[in-house]
Order: C-alpha cells, then structure tokens, then sequence
C-alpha cells in the first residue's frame, strides 16, 4: 500500500513540475538591443504565466548564429539545461539568408537540431522566416519551403513567419528595420501562443 501511495504521490509530482520550454534562435530570440524583460523568453513566459500556465522559458538565442552555429552548440546547451525542455521553439536560419548561404545547409542543420531536440523527448515548434526577395526567386522559393519541409520530415509543428505582424511595421521594430522592439515581441508573443499552447497541451 505504501509502494502504490508512493508512486502515486510521485506521478502527481511529475504532473505538477513547471513546464520548460526553450527558445533557441538567433538574434530574434535573444532580445537583441532590448531592455531586461522586453525579449522574446521573458516576454512568452510572462503571457503563457498570465494563463494560469506553470511554465519556464529559457532563452537561448545567440545574435548573428547562422543555422550551422545552432547547431554546434546544441548538444552543451541541452547538457547545461537543469531540466530538460518540454518544448523547443526552433528559429534559425535567418542570419543564413543574409549571408546568402545555401538553403539546402540550412534545411540539413533544421533537420539535425529536429532530430536531436526529439531524441531527447522534446516536442519542436519550427519557427519559419521569409527571404529578401533581392536573392532571387528560385533562392527565396528554396529557403521559404526548407522550414515546413523539415517540419514534415519530422513529423513536428510549424509557426510559418516568426515575424509575422512584425515585418515592414516600422513602429514595432528597432532603427535597424529589421529587429523587434519591446512592443513588437509582443505582438509576436501575441500571435505564436496559440501554437505554443497547443504544443504544450500535448506535452505528455
């Protein structure tokens, strides 16, 4: 009877523990030039607490990584994680399209870090992001579909534009016309939580 009271007050305690999810990106989801609090970790763990949601967002984002630098350092940031995440918010690939790299490195990067954040139980929300049309449109056509591609390879979720209500809006993105300000993370928060909430749903 003890055994049973144990393992019950123990599966009771594995469904209470705050749910972890990780941001890991580049320059958009480190809070790039942006006050304390104002990025897009503090910002989706502050939305997802105001829904009654036991949950820690863990920010990850390192400016100017291309999808090859995501990729190297994945292994040591899961292995410095006190716990392991629950849920991935996977946005790379951005700083690639700037420089012009290959789409077909970053869709073998994507797929990787997929693969690896699944071996370790997580659930992955592929955050998706849109070319300059300058590259051409066999370039722009190449990177725009590597994102739901790989997230159909893998069998996970897609968030099609990260930037999405953010892109070409002046008064939500910093001098730089290219990063989000405060108000414009939180526009992004505001419209990828009902992804996140779905995937969080599903955690098991």
């Amino acid at each position: 009877m003890a055994l049973l009271f144990g393992a019950l007050f123990m599966s009771q305690a594995a469904l209470a523990r705050p749910l972890v999810v990780l941001a890991y990106g580049d320059s958009l989801t480190a809070g790039y030039q942006l006050p304390p609090g104002q990025g897009f970790a503090p910002q989706l763990e502050k939305a997802l607490k105001a829904k009654g949601r036991d949950v820690t967002v863990v920010g990850a984002g390192v400016s100017g990584d291309t999808s090859t630098q995501g990729r190297a350092r994945v292994n040591w940031v899961l292995a410095g994680m006190k716990a392991k995440p629950d849920l991935v918010v996977l946005e790379l690939g951005a700083n690639d399209m700037l420089r012009g790299q290959p789409p077909k490195t970053a869709r073998a990067n994507l797929d990787a870090m997929v693969k690896t954040f699944k071996a370790k139980g997580a659930r992955v929300l592929v955050a998706g992001m849109r070319a300059n049309p300058t590259l051409g449109k066999t370039y722009v056509t190449e990177f725009e579909t590597m994102f739901p591609a790989v997230a159909k390879a893998n069998g996970v979720a897609l968030y099609p534009f990260f930037l999405d209500g953010v892109a070409a809006q002046p008064g939500l993105q910093l001098a730089d016309g290219m990063h989000p300000n405060g108000k414009g993370v939180a526009v992004m928060v505001k419209r990828i939580m009902p992804a996140v909430e779905r995937e969080l749903a599903l955690v098991k």
